[in-house]
């Protein structure tokens, strides 16, 4: 099974893939989001390590029983050939209506089929009103004209570094020059 955009990436096949992704999580249906991922895949997520597409799905099934009214934007961060570093964030209430907005950092590994064979996730759950929400389009895809990470302030720390400069493909913003800025990343991710 192929999965385009086939690596090694560049810039806007990078970006397509973190546009795809995005998508298929809006989606919430765990048995399409693993076929992204290869099916011995191995994944940590915060201190939960999972292999294979069983274990994804079965993951994704208890995050999104707990995590309502989920909807995330996703940013391209650096990549290098057949892997991809992404920032984003996402919105969710529990049960009891407490929101959270999750900031999330992940590095991905693809096969030579375009499939996910690693991911390394960090993640760090913020609480929020509902009031400071700002993902208030309808459950499911964002929409084109919806604002980026960087448009909406939620990466402000990464967006004021001087090397960097936020540039749009489509409606996903990816940091110009990032290749280089962050190649000391590229170095450990090859260490995975």
């Amino acid at each position: 099974m192929s999965r385009p955009p086939l690596p090694p990436f560049i810039a806007e096949t990078a970006a397509q893939k973190v546009h795809m992704a995005e998508d298929a999580w809006n989606t919430r249906d765990p048995a399409r989001v693993a076929l992204a991922y290869t099916r011995d895949s191995r994944w940590r997520n915060r201190v939960e390590f999972l292999q294979g597409r069983a274990g994804i799905e079965a993951f994704l099934t208890r995050k999104w029983s707990r995590e309502l009214d989920y909807r995330l934007i996703k940013e391209l961060w650096a990549f290098r050939e057949n892997r991809i570093a992404v920032r984003f964030a996402y919105e969710w209430r529990d049960d009891s209506g407490h929101w959270f907005r999750s900031y999330r950092n992940e590095n991905w590994e693809f096969d030579e089929n375009g499939l996910m064979r690693v991911q390394i996730a960090s993640i760090n759950d913020l609480p929020i009103e509902e009031s400071e929400r700002k993902y208030h389009w309808p459950l499911g895809r964002r929409p084109d004209d919806h604002p980026s990470l960087s448009e909406l302030g939620l990466l402000k720390v990464l967006t004021q570094a001087r090397f960097l400069r936020p540039l749009r493909i489509g409606k996903f913003t990816y940091f110009k020059r990032v290749e280089t800025a962050f190649a000391e990343l590229a170095r450990a991710i090859e260490t995975i």
